[in-house]
């Protein structure tokens, strides 16, 4: 199924975004924004009243297998053709979003920050407040998924709207097969991200899973990309031995698994870049025979009594 052939963005209409909302990051628009001091203007249509427009939203959960059941994933449309949101509501339905509705840039950030949607599918061609501009509202204080569904195909406004922050950029006329393919994929991404441990602080250095990078004294330690995912496999689980096999299948692919001396040479350059005294390393250990070890020490600040991997000895 195409949707949205024959029909472009209304031209923009740009002005500068509303005041911005303090930043706050997680895989929803889970922020809590605070009320504006005048209420947001809606053109007189109040702000959940598109939230109807094909029937109430699903409230049982899906099964996931364990006897429990998982929430149902909020999607929110914004675009002012009615068509085009009462077609992608259906669609979301079918395949098991519980869908909210925005005819305008006001209605959505208002039903963005009251609903606090998994995820955000919007038109750029938008009424008094343009996409744009509403993609930066929310950006001020969310790092939910956003999809731009737009008819507006110039490589310059793309370049602009994932500048400003979508995650992805589907142009009008489109399938849906494609559509979703490209929301699931842009949740998967978004959780994944939301599912990483907090940066590592050392006393020598601080390992930033989100931003994939290690810095000393705040500047960039460079590695290459098979280093990264060594010391980001050991970090994110410290105190815990790491074995040969299970390193190689991580890093190399599950074809590799008794190349032992990759591990050794890679280790040793890693080793030279962040080791205070790489002959005696503190932070990699090497455990013969077995596998590796990543022992973060105290960072600075912390109590000498806590041991690496945060627990506090007995008799202390």
């Amino acid at each position: 199924m195409v949707v949205g052939a024959g029909r472009a963005d209304h031209a923009r209409r740009r002005r500068p975004p509303s005041s911005r909302i303090p930043e706050e990051t997680g895989p929803r628009l889970t922020g809590s924004p605070p009320p504006p001091a005048t209420p947001p203007d809606t053109g007189g249509v109040r702000a959940d009243a598109t939230a109807r427009e094909i029937g109430p939203a699903p409230t049982a959960g899906r099964g996931n297998g364990t006897g429990k059941m998982d929430p149902i994933p909020g999607v929110l449309v914004v675009d002012d053709d009615l068509t085009v949101r009462r077609t992608l509501g259906m669609n979301l339905h079918a395949r098991g979003y519980a869908p909210l509705y925005a005819a305008t840039g006001e209605q959505a950030l208002a039903l963005a920050a009251k609903r606090l949607p998994d995820a955000v599918l919007l038109d750029l061609g938008l009424p008094s407040l343009d996409g744009l501009s509403v993609l930066r509202s929310l950006r001020g204080w969310s790092d939910g998924p956003i999809l731009v569904v737009s008819g507006d195909a110039d490589p310059g406004t793309k370049v602009e709207a994932l500048d400003a922050g979508a995650d992805d950029y589907v142009t009008k006329p489109f399938s849906m097969g494609e559509l979703f393919a490209r929301l699931r994929s842009v949740m998967r991404r978004r959780e994944a991200s939301a599912r990483l441990p907090p940066p590592v602080v050392t006393a020598d250095f601080t390992i930033d899973f989100r931003a994939e990078r290690v810095t000393r004294q705040g500047r960039h330690v460079p590695l290459t990309p098979r280093q990264w995912h060594i010391v980001e496999v050991l970090a994110c689980e410290p105190g815990t031995l790491v074995g040969h096999d299970r390193l190689l299948r991580e890093v190399w692919g599950p074809g590799y698994g008794t190349e032992h001396h990759y591990l050794r040479v890679f280790m040793s350059h890693i080793r030279r870049r962040l080791e205070p005294d790489p002959r005696r390393p503190r932070y990699f250990v090497t455990e013969t025979g077995a596998g590796f070890r990543f022992l973060p020490g105290d960072p600075p600040g912390q109590d000498p009594a806590v041991n690496p991997v945060g627990h506090r000895p007995p008799g202390t």
